[in-house]
């Protein structure tokens, strides 16, 4: 593989695929969950520095395993080729193309406010429950532009996906700076800064905010951070491309370290814009949880739904082409593992995985027929979290069983912030067991039917 991305380009590639369509929508339902500014601040950076503190540990691992890959080789490598595959088997079946289907919706349906054509209600075809409609047909036609783009060479994804974030960065940052000096209104700000502290549920019988404590409060903040964390996900896509990075040793922890604290740093400061242009109610009830249009409306009045569109549409674009150049990665590497299809463990002759691109992309292209893509990804957050905190305990594992493998890098606060990680995701957990259930079992299930598959293509190969 070429080593063909620096530092800006490992650093863009990890805000681009974390910052999708969440942080215009996610915030209506954690004002629902938590019923007020400060806590609704709280959940954001509670999730900031979560995903901070993943990142830091990663670097360690990334040190360690230059290779593409990823977080697959750092499990196989703590654990066994099992755990490692479950997690590349859940990556393929859902996480990765889930995620690459609904922001491929997601930009449709915002493209949709400049050409209506596109839109989710726009039915193209009808048989039973069945239905086809142009958004799906749209999101596909992003899926295989982007997928043919970054199979004529890595050198062609890294571009777009570096002006595209920059824009995005810019965008986001112009939007909220906007909002604060010209839309900043005193009388809303105070209003929704009042009583900021006191944690409320919305109860939806009785159609009003009730005050929450205790274990009541423990659901709310966990059922809260599904959205939050959804939106912060994907930031460890650049450990997949490591094998086409430039000094990765030193590259890969600190472009997971900067892109991180920058995502964590725009989505605070997005939510503080909010706060100070749109009251909590209009936040918790915005049309269709799409908080951004709301705001940019008040910002920039009849244009603002356009404003925001572009945007998000800006916003998808660079997401999915984030998702699609690294993943591919992943199956890579199992090919060459024997625990995946043997023709994605091949180059192209532009020296990138044009199979598993294919591959990735035809199986995200009939997620995006089923409709059903936000319902998986739903059913994955446990799993994620799960496979995140099994990997940062091999940061533990790997120093007791490979010491001799040399660190250039290791896990910053280590090892109280890593702990500290891992007890906070298996809360998580614990949490969505509890008063999540319908997310969490059929997440399990997904991934324990890689059990077999295992072992069905082991013996194959």
């Amino acid at each position: 593989m070429k080593k063909e991305l620096g530092l800006l380009d490992a650093t863009m590639l990890v805000v681009g695929s974390m910052i999708g369509s969440g942080i215009f929508i996610v915030s209506a339902d954690i004002v629902r969950q938590v019923g007020s500014a400060g806590w609704l601040i709280i959940i954001w950076l509670l999730t900031g520095a979560i995903t901070l503190t993943a990142a830091l540990s990663y670097g360690e691992l990334s040190a360690m395993f230059p290779k593409a890959g990823g977080q697959y080789v750092y499990l196989r490598e703590a654990y066994n080729r099992l755990i490692a595959f479950l997690y590349g088997w859940a990556l393929f079946a859902v996480v990765q193309t889930g995620t690459i289907a609904a922001v491929g919706v997601a930009f449709a349906k915002f493209t949709a406010y400049l050409f209506p054509a596109v839109s989710d209600e726009h039915i193209l075809y009808q048989y039973n429950i069945f239905q086809l409609n142009a958004a799906q047909i749209t999101a596909i036609a992003v899926i295989v532009l982007l997928t043919w783009l970054n199979t004529r060479g890595v050198k062609n994804g890294k571009i777009l996906q570096t002006v595209l974030t920059i824009v995005k960065i810019l965008s986001l940052g112009g939007l909220t700076i906007l909002g604060l000096i010209t839309a900043f209104k005193s009388e809303i700000w105070n209003l929704n800064w009042t009583d900021a502290w006191t944690p409320k549920t919305w109860d939806f019988s009785g159609e009003m905010f009730v005050n929450i404590s205790g274990a009541a409060l423990f659901a709310a903040i966990v059922s809260a951070m599904v959205g939050s964390l959804f939106s912060s996900d994907a930031w460890n896509n650049v450990t997949f491309i490591a094998g086409e990075i430039r000094n990765p040793e030193r590259n890969i922890g600190l472009s997971l370290f900067l892109g991180t604290l920058i995502v964590t740093v725009i989505y605070v400061s997005t939510n503080v814009m909010y706060l100070a242009t749109v009251s909590l109610q209009d936040i918790a009830f915005a049309p269709a949880d799409r908080v951004a249009v709301v705001a940019s409306h008040a910002i920039f009045g009849n244009v603002g739904t356009v404003v925001i569109a572009v945007m998000i549409m800006i916003s998808t674009f660079g997401c999915d082409n984030g998702l699609i150049l690294s993943g591919a990665r992943v199956y890579y590497t199992m090919a060459n593992d024997g625990v995946f299809f043997k023709q994605a463990g091949k180059l192209n002759r532009f020296e990138v995985p044009g199979w598993g691109l294919w591959a990735q992309c035809v199986w995200a292209s009939a997620l995006c027929l089923t409709g059903k893509y936000g319902d998986l990804l739903n059913y994955v957050i446990f799993v994620v979290l799960i496979f995140y905190a099994l990997t940062i305990i091999g940061v533990f594992i790997l120093r007791k069983k490979r010491p001799d493998i040399p660190r250039t890098y290791k896990a910053f606060g280590y090892p109280v912030l890593p702990a500290i990680y891992v007890i906070a995701a298996f809360s998580i957990c614990i949490g969505l067991l509890i008063y999540q259930p319908t997310f969490t079992w059929p997440g399990l299930i997904i991934v324990l039917m890689g059990i077999p598959v295992y072992y069905l293509i082991g013996n194959k190969n």
